[in-house]
């Protein structure tokens, strides 16, 4: 149940705009996030803590903010599995869309914990027409 409990705080701390610090405790050393193809990232991407770190940061710039409405949560031993709708205020123009615009996305999110904290995370993400 902690390993929920973490998921479900980490959600709320991007949601709330938290630090790059206060997102790096979520995280091992050596953490993993793993990006399936989608429509922003069509060939996917993997990142290790500092990448994760940097480009967190840099959505930080793109979004006015963020919301995560959690559909389902399901543990199993030391991995937890989200089903989340997602929705994002550009605080920026990007491509077509102008600031103030709402993206929404469909996301699948897969944790494997160590030791409490992410180890890796896996998301497939699905984003709504934009």
């Amino acid at each position: 149940m902690d390993n929920l409990a973490t998921v479900r705080r980490y959600l709320d701390s991007l949601a709330n705009g938290c630090t790059r610090a206060e997102l790096a405790e979520f995280f091992t050393e050596d953490a993993l996030q793993i990006e399936l193809p989608n429509k922003l990232n069509p060939n996917g991407g993997r990142s290790d803590l500092p990448t994760l770190l940097a480009r967190f940061e840099q959505g930080k710039s793109v979004l006015a903010s963020q919301r995560y409405d959690v559909v389902s949560l399901i543990t199993q031993g030391e991995r937890v599995a989200v089903e989340a709708l997602w929705e994002g205020v550009l605080a920026i123009p990007t491509g077509a869309q102008k600031a103030g615009d709402v993206m929404r996305a469909h996301f699948a999110m897969f944790f494997q914990f160590r030791d409490g904290q992410i180890a890796v995370q896996r998301n497939y993400d699905c984003f709504e027409p934009f």
